[in-house]
């Protein structure tokens, strides 16, 4: 049993955290699967790499009709990328009855604060991949919130995307349960539905540390390198007092499912810290870790899995999310930041892509 499989009998789907055109041609997103990957994420970021660093691309894009705008163009692309991976990876879908298998597309970071634009983007890229192992990829803003609300009232499955606090965590999944309440309340099969709610940590530690080593105590810099496992084992608890709680009781009767904790930005940024500190101490039932190629490989290779890590040392996490208040860190403001910041990352990575397709 590999380290991918390992983690799946724990409970945890591992993800790949990237797609292109090469990596479906060359049967290394078949390998990937047949080693346990159950699931494909993707961003503007991965999109621009690669289109940009990709041969297979120039022939599609030169056969596009060149009247279609720099967005549609892209759009054409990656909806033929996506199709693709969502049935490579339709077997998984199929035998795990709806539960993995999935593959995220997102919308356009431009439709941020946009709620309408937002729900429309969602249904239109929906019927354009015409699968139902997508996801679409919604951010966590207020207009976000909203449109979750909307979606997930229609039937659609969404990955929501640029979590960084425990309140985008109970703001997000508030939307997903009052959407299948809806949902139910309009005679919807509840059963279809699948949705992920991404956190994002590696960008937290890199941005609390700095916080940290500026406070400059003992006390402060004993603090460092351990903001994103905290937040992610607070955000599990919360998960499971929700999802696992009274409130949710009459949806789960009808079968319908909890929305899973996914971790994201799973690569560590500081070459200080070990490989696979966003892996190791967060396995667990019902939860999904998705994996750049290098975390991937690295947990490929020498990952540990010991059972279910991400349930332990809940107090701790939450002793230690307190002391980072203590010490004057407005935890919710700052994760409003990193929202911010990797919505500015995004549109920036899409602005290049337009001008690839253009």
């Amino acid at each position: 049993m590999n380290p991918i499989q390992a983690a799946r009998a724990a409970g945890q789907q591992i993800w790949l955290d990237n797609l292109s055109r090469a990596l479906i041609n060359s049967g290394e997103l078949a390998r990937f699967i047949e080693l346990g990957v159950a699931g494909v994420t993707t961003n503007p970021a991965i999109f621009h790499k690669a289109i940009a660093e990709g041969h297979d691309y120039r022939p599609a894009l030169d056969a596009l009709d060149a009247s279609l705008g720099a967005e549609a163009r892209y759009e054409r692309l990656v909806v033929e990328d996506v199709q693709r991976a969502c049935d490579v990876i339709r077997p998984v879908f199929e035998a795990s009855q709806g539960d993995a298998g999935y593959v995220s597309l997102e919308v356009s970071p431009a439709l941020a604060d946009d709620e309408a634009g937002t729900v429309a983007a969602a249904r239109r890229l929906r019927a354009a991949v015409a699968r139902d192992n997508l996801l679409v990829k919604i951010p966590a803003t207020a207009a976000g919130v909203g449109a979750i609300e909307t979606l997930t009232g229609e039937g659609v499955s969404i990955n929501v995307t640029l979590m960084f606090s425990l309140a985008h965590v109970e703001a997000v999944a508030g939307a997903y349960q009052r959407g299948l309440e809806k949902l139910a309340a309009a005679g919807g099969d509840v059963t279809r539905v699948r949705s992920v709610a991404s956190v994002f940590l590696s960008r937290w530690d890199s941005l609390i540390d700095k916080q940290l080593d500026e406070i400059g105590t003992p006390e402060a810099l004993a603090l460092r390198g351990k903001a994103g496992v905290a937040l992610a084992r607070q955000a599990y608890q919360r998960y499971l007092a929700r999802f696992h709680g009274e409130g949710f009781a009459p949806l789960a009767a009808q079968g319908a499912r909890p929305q899973s904790m996914l971790w994201a930005s799973t690569g560590t940024k500081n070459p200080a810290y070990p490989d696979l500190m966003y892996v190791e101490p967060l396995i667990g039932p019902e939860t999904v870790n998705t994996l750049p190629d290098a975390t991937l490989a690295a947990f490929i290779d020498h990952g540990n899995v010991t059972g279910n890590t991400v349930a332990q040392d809940a107090d701790a996490a939450a002793a230690h999310l307190a002391a980072l208040a203590g010490l004057g860190l407005d935890l919710d403001a700052l994760g409003e930041r990193l929202q911010q910041d990797g919505l500015a990352q995004f549109a920036t990575a899409f602005g290049k892509l337009l001008e690839l397709t253009a």
